[in-house]
């Protein structure tokens, strides 16, 4: 059973619930990290909160905003946090691939459920490619080391 963290501000928190569901349907365990309400609310606190259980736990994570934007701006100021912003399954599918991406960010008010959930199962039947050395090399150039900086 694949463990997923789950997060949204105000404006995701609908598509958030709809993606839940989907997941239990899945047959994963969903954490839901919050929010739990329509209230408005600080996306930073969000992400930040997801993105330490997904570096903990190494499992996937998902974080809805409005945009989209800001979740994957707060989400990407962790260390080892790849999250993509995606709009399209192809997106989904070089962001992982490729990218090694392990937060998937969804703009609520962008993206519609037939895609967002499209989207999200792209993302996760996708796997990193191994074979090769180019995409490895290229994902440790991402966060360089301090003598690089």
């Amino acid at each position: 059973m694949q463990r997923i963290h789950i997060a949204s501000d105000h404006a995701g928190f609908v598509l958030k619930q709809e993606l839940v569901r989907h997941l239990a349907d899945r047959g994963c365990e969903v954490t839901d990290d919050g929010v739990f309400t329509e209230e408005s609310c600080d996306y930073p606190v969000l992400a930040h909160k997801l993105c330490r259980a997904v570096a903990r736990e190494g499992c996937p994570g998902i974080l809805l905003c409005g945009s989209g934007i800001g979740m994957s701006m707060a989400a990407n100021r962790h260390s080892g946090i790849r999250a993509a912003l995606c709009t399209t399954e192809l997106h989904a599918k070089l962001a992982r691939q490729h990218n090694n991406a392990n937060v998937l960010c969804l703009g609520a008010r962008i993206t519609g459920l037939e895609l967002a959930v499209s989207i999200l199962a792209t993302f996760l039947e996708n796997n990193f490619e191994v074979e090769g050395v180019r995409h490895a090399r290229r994902v440790s150039l991402i966060t360089p080391d301090a003598e690089n900086q």
